[in-house]
């Protein structure tokens, strides 16, 4: 991956989203890379993170950013594997 693969933008972000995309920006560089180049986020290393950041949620609430965080992981393979 490559800087130009992130180009710079203001975007908005929507408060009931603000913490998966903060855990997604903590995990930016825990991408599983095969031969075909990046194909998911390492899980372990995202629910480690995951916990470290939101201890103070609840199981349902972490469950939450969890699934809104794969939301946005789907998004950025799909735009990774659209440049290659």
């Amino acid at each position: 991956m490559r800087p130009s693969d992130f180009p710079e933008k203001d975007v908005e972000v929507w408060p009931e989203h603000v913490d998966a995309c903060l855990l997604f920006c903590s995990v930016s560089t825990q991408w599983r890379v095969g031969m075909g180049g990046a194909t998911g986020l390492d899980y372990p290393a995202v629910f480690a993170t995951l916990d470290r950041m939101y201890r103070g949620k609840t199981d349902e609430q972490r469950d939450a950013i969890f699934a809104d965080l794969q939301v946005i992981e789907r998004a950025a393979l799909e735009h990774l594997n659209e440049s290659s």
